[in-house]
């Protein structure tokens, strides 16, 4: 199916970008935590493929995209080198690297989620394999860096909620037979902009009602 949309040559390049602005987040992560050069490949290595790595594991798409493409290896060790000779420069032009991290959520959410139809999954467990393929490297990289993770905490921005969204509307293209470029663009695209409102308006979900709780807001 994802063939089917995209040409093998255009989807293997929009995955390589998003691998790249994935990786450059965690081997940031990684510098402001004082992390060796293994460190920060290690960080960077997980956050761009882990989301990935864990939808193959579970679809049964052995060995994984990661072990089986040499450029999925090696980008994001090119994004730990530039953050390791030029990370001042890379943290100042942080918006832009957080547009193009936006702009990768919303294209893995999409993929994740056809790729996991394509295995014979349902539609919603398509659909949280989807958001498991967008978020899984940010959590694990915050799990490694000692942090919550990102997505789990009150005082981020939305993350999840774009990449549920996204993945939520390939699942209905998918069940209505509507699946094609445009509509598939069309998610990826919804995902992305609602990523960068809630970034510019600081959006973020809701907590318990009448919470009564003493831990100390930071």
């Amino acid at each position: 199916m994802l063939q089917q949309l995209f040409s093998p040559s255009v989807q293997h390049t929009l995955d390589l970008i998003g691998i790249f602005v994935f990786a450059i987040s965690g081997a940031l992560l990684a510098v402001r935590k004082n992390f060796d050069v293994f460190g920060i490949a290690v960080l960077a290595e997980v956050t761009a493929c882990g989301g990935g790595l864990f939808r193959d594991l579970v679809i049964g798409a052995v060995p994984p995209a990661a072990f089986t493409d040499l450029g999925y290896f090696v980008t994001p060790l090119l994004a730990a080198t530039l953050v390791i000779f030029l990370h001042p420069q890379v943290e100042r032009i942080q918006a832009a690297v957080n547009v193009f991290d936006a702009a990768g959520l919303g294209l893995f959410c999409v993929a994740g989620t056809i790729k996991a139809y394509e295995y014979g999954l349902g539609l919603t467990a398509s659909a949280c394999l989807g958001l498991a393929t967008a978020v899984g490297g940010g959590v694990l990289r915050d799990v490694l860096a000692n942090e919550v993770p990102s997505l789990l905490r009150w005082d981020r921005d939305l993350y999840a909620v774009p990449a549920i969204v996204g993945a939520a509307l390939v699942a209905l293209c998918i069940r209505y037979d509507v699946l094609t470029p445009f509509t598939s663009g069309a998610a990826v695209i919804t995902a992305f902009v609602l990523r960068l409102l809630a970034m510019r308006y600081h959006w973020r979900a809701p907590r318990a009602w009448h919470r009564r709780s003493t831990v100390r807001e930071e």
